[in-house]
């Protein structure tokens, strides 16, 4: 992505709108792209590629140290009862968010593992990476993907998630379900114009993102791939709505 600096402006403040995701080999690396981008960006994802890397590690001296907000992106799935544990063991760390499938049984789990502390749970509908071929190829039942994900938005906040994982495709609809007032909506798939789509598959802009009712939007790739990742960061904040 070729990014105009010349047009941003010098004292852009940060918004927590934009995740950048931390999707590196580890800890040291992820404190060198923090570093990079400063004071440009407030809020971080963390996924379960830098687990073994010192992920947790990074997202406290994040937390902790550096005043960022802190997205742990683990997708948990299994029965209730480790799925509770699971997450009863991550708020003790009392970061933002945290991620697990959305089925009702884990969805509930989840909430009585965080009971208590202040770390959000977000439900992931579809993963963006996926289409209908890859959900025929996994059994999923047959329907439009859209649909099948605005259902399993609206199961998650029945079962109490704080927010649901959607494409921005996706996000509009979603906004518009009873069941979303009050509730968060993250869309990852979001590439700036022009920027290579990688592995996902439905995808927007991070303007549009935001417009079709996402509360953030993440990006990994096209901020840490960037020659300078924090010009890269600026460009998207600058071509967001105003909050």
């Amino acid at each position: 992505m070729t990014v105009n600096t010349l047009s941003l402006p010098e004292d852009l403040p940060s918004d927590d709108r934009l995740i950048v995701a931390l999707d590196v080999p580890n800890a040291l690396e992820g404190l060198a792209l923090a570093d990079k981008l400063g004071d440009a960006v407030s809020f971080y994802k963390i996924g379960l590629g830098m687990l073994t890397g010192g992920g947790l590690a990074l997202a406290n001296e994040l937390k902790s140290e550096r005043g960022k907000r802190i997205f742990l992106d683990m997708k948990l799935f299994d029965i209730g009862a480790t799925v509770e544990a699971a997450v009863r063991g991550l708020a003790q760390f009392e970061l933002d968010f945290l991620t697990v499938h959305g089925d009702p049984h884990v969805v509930r789990a989840a909430k009585q593992g965080a009971s208590g502390k202040p770390m959000k749970i977000l439900a992931v509908t579809i993963l963006t990476s996926l289409d209908r071929a890859d959900l025929d190829a996994s059994l999923i039942r047959p329907g439009d993907i859209t649909d099948l994900v605005v259902e399993r938005a609206a199961r998650a906040f029945e079962a109490g998630a704080d927010g649901v994982i959607a494409s921005p495709q996706e996000a509009a609809l979603i906004r518009a379900l009873p069941q979303a007032a009050g509730r968060l909506i993250v869309t990852p798939g979001v590439r700036p114009s022009g920027a290579d789509l990688g592995d996902q598959k439905r995808v927007e802009t991070p303007a549009m993102a935001i417009a079709n009712g996402a509360d953030h939007i993440v990006v990994g790739r096209p901020v840490w791939r960037a020659p300078d990742p924090r010009a890269a960061a600026q460009a998207i904040l600058a071509s967001l709505p105003r909050a």
